[in-house]
């Protein structure tokens, strides 16, 4: 490939990517669109009004305001000059009077503006009247896919189904820190079943509705173990099951790792038939390695994580990097690593990969440590190019500042500063780099 295209602040130009690659940003419906009155109640609703679940105390009932001030936020993905652009429809507003309608504008608008739209159907917020513990979900989920998919379909050729299904069982139904905030613990494995299962039914509902460009949106990372210690290497290896291998192997090879599928409920087998139906392509949120040992007696606190004494690992603090303003270390060869072991494992069975999410949270709209972070990361991407992994796309998190679920409002992730008192919308110095590097791969 030639390295001649692309202009980055950091230093030397960026790499040529291939010509049809999919550049784009991403947003999620709960974090971005306000109007909470004009839509049911999410489980998200219900966490943030129990005192001291979020950070600031703050709710998504404004956030950006999306829901009203949508064509201004699709002006601004027009000036980017994004190829697409990844949003989610809210479950909780999809099953409002007239929640549609809004989808139909925002695709409308988007066409219009020549950027592609990818919604993802589930993006954590479930209608609070419905428990992810419950099989009856999944089977509700696939009904609401198939609304959604006739009532978008005809303008929509690009689908996600869900969206980090293993941090909203970890985080919401593990550990209780974020949304519904229950802390089952193992007992939290139902959940992650019925998510994939969930997935399974959504894709066929989606090819009965037409649809032929379906993936899915797992987060991902390189686990390393804190030391060569066998106690550290078997508590990674663990981590690295519950995190990565839990939600890729059902989907990829139609199985769980050993020992997992008997914790299971329901018919397992018949189960695993419809979670592993084909995808088109694969979806990778990557933001971190995670750094992994054998659990220690008072738990361990990392990166806005805290792991009880009682699980069968700990997670330790990752040195020698730069760490963004959440406290996340930065490793762009984390994404190489990750990519190229994705192919290296599941081969054939691996469908092409799409990097649905990565990003920073930082502060200031001179935000030279994010236009640094996404250089690095973009550089990273493509030595997985040159190895050989079929990458076809990259999305940055996240086109605005929003609501951070659990941090509320102290964390910035956007390309574009949002000041929440007046929905004033600003475009940072990582919005005109990335406009910039757009224009030279073109």
């Amino acid at each position: 490939m030639a390295t001649d295209a692309g202009t980055t602040g950091p230093g030397t130009p960026l790499p040529r990517f291939p010509d049809g690659f999919l550049w784009g940003v991403s947003t999620s419906a709960h974090q971005i669109e306000g109007a909470a009155g004009e839509r049911e109640p999410s489980v998200w609703d219900a966490f943030a009004a129990e005192p001291g679940r979020i950070k600031d105390g703050s709710t998504a009932a404004v956030a950006c305001d999306h829901v009203h001030r949508h064509r201004e936020d699709v002006a601004l993905l027009a000036g980017l000059g994004v190829d697409a652009y990844r949003f989610s429809v809210s479950w909780p507003r999809a099953g409002s009077p007239g929640g549609l309608d809004f989808y139909d504008r925002l695709v409308d608008d988007l066409c219009a503006a020549g950027v592609r739209p990818v919604p993802t159907l589930f993006h954590w917020d479930l209608p609070a009247r419905l428990d992810w513990r419950e099989r009856d979900t999944a089977a509700r989920f696939a009904q609401y896919v198939s609304t959604v998919a006739e009532r978008l379909g005809d303008r929509v050729t690009q689908w996600i189904t869900l969206n980090e299904p293993a941090e909203h069982t970890l985080l919401g139904h593990a550990l209780g820190v974020h949304a519904p905030g229950e802390r089952l613990l193992f007992d939290a494995l139902p959940v992650a079943h019925h998510q994939l299962l969930a997935h399974g039914l959504a894709v066929r509902a989606l090819r009965a509705a037409g649809a032929r460009h379906i993936g899915v949106a797992n987060s991902h990372g390189p686990t390393w173990p804190a030391s060569r210690a066998e106690a550290d290497v078997a508590a990674a290896d663990f981590y690295d099951m519950l995190l990565n291998r839990l939600f890729a192997d059902p989907l990829l090879l139609g199985a769980y790792p050993a020992g997992l599928g008997e914790l299971m409920p329901g018919d397992v087998e018949a189960d695993l038939r419809i979670i592993a139906e084909p995808l088109d392509w694969y979806g990778i949120n990557y933001y971190a390695p995670a750094c992994v040992g054998a659990p220690q007696e008072n738990g361990s606190d990392v990166g806005g994580v805290s792991v009880p004494a009682e699980l069968p690992f700990s997670l330790r603090e990752i040195e020698g990097y730069p760490v963004t303003d959440f406290g996340w270390p930065v490793v762009p060869e984390g994404l190489t690593e990750l990519l190229t072991g994705f192919r290296d494992r599941y081969g054939d069975r691996l469908p092409p990969i799409v990097v649905t999410e990565n990003g920073c949270s930082y502060e200031g709209l001179d935000d030279q440590a994010r236009i640094a972070y996404l250089d690095g990361h973009l550089r990273a991407l493509h030595r997985a190019l040159a190895a050989g992994v079929d990458v076809r796309g990259y999305f940055v998190w996240s086109l605005l500042d929003n609501w951070e679920w659990a941090e509320g409002y102290t964390r910035r992730f956007g390309l574009v500063h949002v000041d929440y008192a007046t929905q004033r919308r600003t475009p940072k110095a990582s919005y005109a780099w990335f406009q910039e590097v757009l224009r030279a791969q073109r």
